[in-house]
């Protein structure tokens, strides 16, 4: 049972060659061919390829495109094949969607191989560029977890922006209506949250992190019942 297939492209030359050399593939069916984002949609739309193969500079807005097809047409893979090298292009598009990013360049086994992988349901992503897309998207995700880890309650929120107007801890304690020994221990938590080891450089990790959400000044704290 051979895998339908469509491809979009804006150079010519580039296009043809990818159709005449798909079209002996014995595993392959060539059903379209485009040169543009918008040929790619009515190319979904109308023969409902299982792998669609694009470019991303093509004429249009290719992005859009492929958010599109990944939300709309969840029966059809898609496969980048670019020169666009850039990493977070590559983390972008994967997280639109997308199955396969395949640099220009590689073989053509290489592309072959992408198609069946998407296919069966895989993820394929060009040998060698794959680590760099891997390790960056680690990081990210670390970064993530860091940030979820720094978020502050109201009440270190509250404290922090009154350490940013150099409020002293009794001064905090009077306006917030707590004791000064619970300032003191918010002090703690926020500078074991923030890895830090004074007022100081709890303002500058709060300042450098942006763990104050907007508005959040505005927010009101429950004030204690004597």
């Amino acid at each position: 049972m051979s895998i339908s297939v469509a491809f979009v492209d804006d150079h010519p030359i580039l296009l043809e060659g990818l159709v005449s050399l798909y079209s002996g593939k014995s595993d392959l069916e060539i059903v379209a061919k485009g040169e543009n984002a918008v040929d790619a949609l009515k190319i979904v739309e109308e023969f409902s390829p299982e792998v669609l193969v694009l470019d991303l500079s093509m004429p249009g807005d290719a992005i859009a495109a492929i958010e599109l097809v990944a939300q709309k047409y969840k029966d059809t893979r898609i496969i980048v094949f670019t020169a666009n090298s850039s990493i977070e292009t590559a983390i972008q598009v994967l997280n639109y969607g997308v199955s396969g990013y395949v640099l220009k360049g590689s073989s053509a086994s290489d592309l072959h191989e992408a198609i069946r992988t998407v296919y069966d349901g895989e993820t394929f992503i060009t040998a060698g560029f794959a680590t760099k897309v891997i390790m960056a998207m680690k990081t990210a995700e670390i970064r993530r977890r860091s940030q979820a880890q720094r978020r502050l309650s109201l009440r270190e929120e509250q404290i922090v922006r009154h350490l940013m107007r150099g409020s002293t801890n009794r001064e905090i304690a009077a306006c917030l209506d707590i004791s000064e020994k619970t300032v003191k221990h918010y002090m703690t938590v926020l500078m074991q949250k923030l890895d830090v080891r004074n007022r100081v450089e709890v303002v500058l990790a709060a300042q450098r992190l942006d763990v104050l959400p907007d508005g959040s000044s505005e927010r009101s704290a429950p004030r204690r019942v004597n």
